[in-house]
């Protein structure tokens, strides 16, 4: 009786998936790295001087993180509104033919292997309080919970902030120096935050830290070497 009294007050503790804010902090910094520090390798490839790279390198900061945030915020509203939508049909619905919406989830019940007679007793305990109705309905039909419908403004601020955080990292050494130094301290800094953000992303996803790593760092190498060859080709073109 001691092992199911102890096994009773286990508990597995799951992370939020559903909301935008947690999501958008990660990537925003990941985008705000990989795109600043390609930015400024590619401007400071083109042979410009180190004012230019550190004005691009602000203004691609500003930008991006202005960019990101209303696109978060954008993309989590309009989420929001289509699970309301949806929302305000099923309440509909169950109180205007709450027969059909008690049927239509005893079958759901009996999908999954219940016996049709108890599957039936179920959804009509279920239906005799209409708010808790909504919210098996929401989670049965829809995969989500009423409560947690998303914030598209705190989606916004962490990824404005996030991305920010990203993108001055790179940016750093071009605020003490300039030249090839300075560019060296960029892409090192970038490629060791890019994999400090792939570890973090492993304990989010539970995947590989090396490979989660590998591929982080890859993707910005990559990025480093197509943006310094553009910058290259630019800067041999203008002179």
């Amino acid at each position: 009786m001691g092992d199911d009294h102890h096994h009773d007050h286990m508990v597995h503790n799951h992370r939020d998936v559903q909301g935008g804010t947690a999501r958008a902090a990660v990537f925003g910094v990941s985008d705000g790295l990989v795109s600043n520090v390609a930015l400024i390798v590619g401007v400071a490839a083109a042979d410009t001087g180190g004012s230019s790279v550190l004005i691009a390198g602000v203004a691609g900061l500003l930008a991006g993180a202005a960019s990101m945030a209303a696109g978060e915020y954008v993309s989590v509203k309009a989420q929001s509104e289509l699970i309301e939508f949806e929302l305000d049909r099923e309440r509909e619905s169950i109180a205007e033919k709450p027969q059909l919406e008690t049927r239509e989830l005893a079958a759901i019940y009996t999908s999954r292997g219940i016996d049709k007679k108890q599957a039936m007793q179920m959804a009509e305990a279920v239906h005799e309080d209409p708010e808790v109705a909504l919210e098996v309905h929401a989670r049965e039909e829809l995969g989500v919970d009423p409560a947690e419908t998303g914030q598209p403004v705190a989606a916004a601020v962490s990824s404005f902030i996030a991305f920010s955080i990203g993108a001055f990292i790179p940016l750093l050494p071009w605020l003490f120096a300039d030249g090839t130094g300075a560019l060296v301290a960029s892409i090192v800094l970038g490629l060791v935050a890019a994999a400090g953000v792939g570890l973090a992303l492993s304990f989010f996803t539970g995947k590989s830290k090396i490979r989660t790593v590998a591929r982080q760092v890859g993707l910005g190498a990559a990025a480093l070497v197509l943006t310094w060859l553009i910058g290259t080709l630019l800067g041999a073109s203008v002179s």
